[in-house]
């Protein structure tokens, strides 16, 4: 890995880790914490967005597995630029048609881009809330077809994860 490559590897990462320590205020009563989930998550769109000018998707054999898990988290929580979503899914499709990224990633990608587009997922990995101490997921384009259809791309059954992320 060349060292331009290595410091794109670690600057991935390091998004992705701040993303991760900020997740708790995505959800917050708080205004401020919200408006800075909303803040870091738009600089982290925009930069995933100038390495995708530069770049293509930045696959494990570009940036290490580690540096790709990251770029599809911030891709995910692209959710306020939609741009920079479905062109994160694009090329990830391609990267996937490839054979250079794996399914799974593409699907949580594909049902969070159609969900912000305020259509029905086709996975099930978005959850709309939680009822009975049970994540629901948004609506789903063919409900009686998601566990066959998350087996097709490596996903548990879904009731498999929502015994999993039950709350008590």
């Amino acid at each position: 890995m060349t060292q331009d490559i290595a410091a794109l590897a670690a600057e991935l990462t390091a998004m992705a880790e701040a993303d991760h320590r900020a997740t708790v205020h995505a959800g917050s009563d708080d205004p401020a914490e919200q408006l800075a989930w909303r803040r870091l998550t738009a600089r982290h769109g925009d930069r995933l967005d100038e390495i995708m000018d530069v770049h293509g998707w930045p696959t494990a054999d570009l940036v290490g597995p580690e540096a790709a898990r990251a770029a599809w988290l911030l891709a995910q929580h692209a959710d306020r630029q939609l741009g920079v979503q479905r062109r994160a899914l694009r090329l990830l499709e391609q990267a996937v048609a490839d054979g250079k990224a794996g399914p799974r990633e593409l699907a949580f990608l594909r049902d969070r881009t159609l969900v912000n587009e305020g259509r029905e997922q086709i996975y099930g990995t978005q959850i709309a809330g939680v009822r009975d101490g049970a994540p629901v997921p948004w609506p789903c384009r063919e409900p009686g077809r998601v566990d066959e259809l998350r087996a097709e791309v490596g996903i548990e059954p879904f009731a498999a994860y929502v015994a999993k992320h039950s709350m008590p």
